[in-house]
């Protein structure tokens, strides 16, 4: 099967990978669609990155951790109740 590529940068983004890997112009477009789904595939959303991360303080937090107040957080940043 032939690829057809009407696009001129589309057609010269792929004669270039194609080129660097000393390829032709169809297994370099596949091995570089294969690449960018894998990549889509694995992708997490931000949600579930920061669900992964409040997990992992949780867990690192262990068995009666506190919440901290914005009073504290202002102490631990050096800042006060009163600074403007």
């Amino acid at each position: 099967m032939n690829l057809r590529i009407r696009d001129p940068r589309a057609r010269e983004l792929a004669l270039e990978l194609a080129a660097k890997r000393n390829t032709s112009m169809t297994k370099a477009v596949i091995e570089a669609l294969e690449s960018e789904l894998k990549w889509e595939r694995g992708r997490a959303t931000l949600a579930e990155r920061l669900a992964v991360i409040a997990a992992d303080l949780r867990a690192k937090a262990g068995e009666g951790g506190q919440a901290v107040s914005k009073d504290e957080i202002g102490a631990m940043w050096g800042g006060g109740q009163n600074d403007a």
